[in-house]
């Protein structure tokens, strides 16, 4: 049973800087593609970056630039840096494979930019 763990979020101004850690219990973390998932206000839950085994990263275009992701499978955690932070970055984010069938869903970090 995999048991994840995502922190890290805040209250920010726009253009401020947050990371956020999603760690896992219980799996095998290090040969999975992760992703980080945003759920804004009134919207579904959308992936927005993801890094691979091997440490590859693809990002959407909305957070290209200003998120980096980064892994420790040593800890099995991976991290979400993100800069530059804008309004519409709110919302609560989520770690979980990238690909199905995702793990149980953790708790999630909210994140709030404020203009």
């Amino acid at each position: 049973q995999v048991r994840l763990v995502e922190s890290g979020g805040g209250l920010v101004q726009a253009g401020g800087s947050l990371t956020l850690s999603c760690a896992s219990t219980g799996g095998i973390f290090g040969i999975n593609t992760i992703g980080w998932y945003r759920q804004a206000p009134g919207k579904q839950r959308d992936l927005v970056a993801r890094i691979t085994a091997a440490g590859a990263a693809v990002y959407v275009d909305s957070v290209k630039g200003r998120f980096t992701l980064s892994r420790d499978d040593a800890k099995n955690t991976v991290y979400l840096q993100m800069n530059m932070l804008k309004p519409e970055d709110t919302g609560v984010y989520y770690c979980n494979k990238a690909l199905l069938p995702p793990w149980s869903w953790g708790q999630g970090t909210r994140v709030t930019v404020s203009s």
